[in-house]
């Protein structure tokens, strides 16, 4: 038997799922009762609920007058896809890839696009040398990366008087972390991140920089009716005014709403983001005193207070062979999934083995709290079954 006691009392929610992530705090079906059922979007109605969405997430999101927003199909990385396929080709490009998104949109540039691409890359758990970044280049980078648990500090690395544009995949930083808008062009989020959305659709949000570019340049390849944002030259701008390119989900506008309009009753962006750091506050005073777990993101400054990353350090599995540490790491998370501690908290599939706990805003400080014992006895428990085996 592990010499650990099984702890007596689990998180309140043990969803810790990195997307889709937790509901907010007090979240029931019963909130979406005012949802546009049985309706045209395209109703007045619907395109009300639909431009409310886009009005409460420029007010707790912070975005500039001067930029417009758009919901799109495909969650962010629709979003992404449609910023890409529409804007990268006038200039060179450069990518960040330093988690599996990052690497994704590698693939589509240089394999899809084929454009020539200059890809500045780091492994696991570290960022790109930044310095590499030109101004005369379009950059394509994630802010966050979701599966490494490392982000960018600041927009430093972007040149005030760049000529290219920024894409910026900003999926699990939005709403948590400070973005540099004046560094900006495309910025791009999903629901089901930070706000404890639903999936399938993306957020879209264009500075006057992207747009110009939008009904300047005009692609060499064939765009699909999904990625089309301009008509006749110029910008469609009743994609930014609710009327979406294909048919939204209404219950899934509602439930964004009712996110937002939580957001802002618990003190808007500065709230969310110190809730999101007390979060990972939590977590890191565990992983101080712990010897057989650390940070995947060494570097304190460039740790994800969302999508946090934790690989195994204990030597007994370190020392393991590759295949056989993504097994522990494996049954270390499946035993806290039946124990109903802590769900989908394994690592990402492509990422190094180990667990990542989304720390988000829409997590409670005191479900962390409550556990990380069980990680400490699900750790116990499953080395002592590799032992015995």
């Amino acid at each position: 038997m592990t010499t650990l006691a099984k702890p007596a009392m689990r998180p309140a929610r043990p969803e810790f799922s990195s997307g889709p992530c937790a509901k907010r705090p007090g979240w029931t079906p019963e909130n979406l009762q005012n949802a546009v059922l049985g309706r045209s979007h395209r109703s007045k109605l619907g395109k009300t609920r639909l431009q409310e969405a886009i009005d409460r997430t420029r007010q707790v999101l912070e975005v500039p007058d001067d930029f417009l927003i758009g919901i799109v199909p495909g969650s962010d990385t629709g979003a992404v896809e449609m910023a890409m396929w529409s804007m990268l080709g006038p200039k060179p490009v450069q990518l960040l890839a330093f988690e599996s998104f990052g690497k994704d949109w590698v693939t589509d540039v240089t394999k899809q696009l084929k454009l020539p691409a200059e890809v500045l890359d780091a492994p696991y758990g570290e960022l790109p040398d930044l310095t590499k970044v030109r101004k005369d280049a379009d950059l394509v980078f994630t802010w966050n990366g979701t599966t490494s648990g490392v982000r960018v500090p600041n927009a430093d690395f972007i040149a005030a008087d760049r000529e290219g544009i920024t894409i910026c995949d900003a999926t699990s930083a939005a709403f948590a972390q400070d973005l540099d808008w004046a560094k900006l062009d495309v910025v791009t989020f999903s629901w089901q991140k930070a706000l404890g959305g639903e999936g399938a659709h993306g957020v879209l949000i264009l500075s006057p920089r992207a747009v110009a570019r939008l009904e300047s340049y005009t692609p060499a390849w064939p765009m699909p009716k999904l990625f089309r944002m301009t008509k006749a030259g110029k910008l469609a701008k009743d994609i930014f005014e609710g009327a979406t390119i294909n048919t939204p989900s209404m219950l899934c506008v509602e439930d964004a709403i009712d996110a937002l309009k939580w957001g802002a009753q618990i003190g808007g962006l500065a709230e969310m983001q110190r809730r999101a750091d007390a979060n990972l506050a939590a977590l890191a005073a565990w992983v101080e005193k712990t010897d057989w777990v650390d940070f995947l993101a060494a570097d304190p400054a460039t740790r994800s207070n969302t999508s946090v990353c934790l690989k195994v350090v204990d030597a007994r599995v370190a020392a393991l062979a590759d295949d056989v540490q993504a097994d522990f790491a494996k049954k270390l998370a499946s035993v806290l999934e039946k124990e109903g501690a802590a769900l989908d908290i394994g690592g990402y599939r492509d990422a190094p083995a180990g667990l990542r706990i989304w720390c988000g805003a829409t997590v409670e400080t005191s479900d962390l709290e409550a556990l990380t014992p069980w990680l400490d006895w699900a750790f116990a428990t499953t080395l002592e079954q590799l032992q015995a085996a």
